[in-house]
């Protein structure tokens, strides 16, 4: 039957599903084993959120089971595309994705710290930041000893880089 001859009361409402992190175009899709972990962990959450609908009502159900599948959709996009990289095989001596960077903020001789992981898990208030944000575009191959200059709002920020660990 034509959608034209359904009633309005009858039509349901698509759930709005967010997009999960962005991750531009043919950029491939890098985790840590942590990360890889973290996103079958979602996915558990998910199956066990839909079985539990069994006590809605039809419609209700219906809609929840949809929005669920709809995520669940673009989360197996992600797992299926995911990269594992295990941080044992990064060069000790180099910052590379996975790394945990200790920075020395110069002049004020704070310490920042941070670790370059996949979009998904990346988490600014953690200190997790994804692989394709400018930051960890500045520090990427950069050794213990070398300063990297970084725009941050309308200053630039200087960093020496004091650890590297895996």
């Amino acid at each position: 039957m034509s959608r034209g001859f359904v009633k309005e009361g009858d039509q349901e409402e698509v759930p709005y599903v967010p997009q999960r992190a962005y991750l531009p175009p043919g950029v491939a899709n890098y985790v840590t084993p942590g990360g890889l972990e973290a996103l079958l962990e979602e996915r558990k959450a998910l199956i066990q959120e839909r079985e539990e609908l069994a006590g809605q009502n039809e419609d209700d159900r219906r809609v929840s089971s949809n929005y669920i599948n709809a995520r669940m959709q673009l989360l197996d996009e992600r797992i299926n595309s995911a990269r594992v990289i295990k941080l044992s095989d990064q060069p000790v001596n180099e910052i590379r994705f996975g790394a945990t960077v200790e920075l020395l903020i110069l002049p004020s001789g704070e310490i920042q710290s941070v670790q370059l992981t996949g979009v998904d898990e990346a988490k600014a208030s953690k200190g997790k930041i994804s692989f394709i944000s400018p930051l960890a575009k500045v520090l990427i191959n950069k050794k213990v000893g070398e300063k990297v200059h970084f725009m941050r709002s309308n200053d630039e920020v200087v960093y020496e880089i004091s650890r590297i660990k895996y």
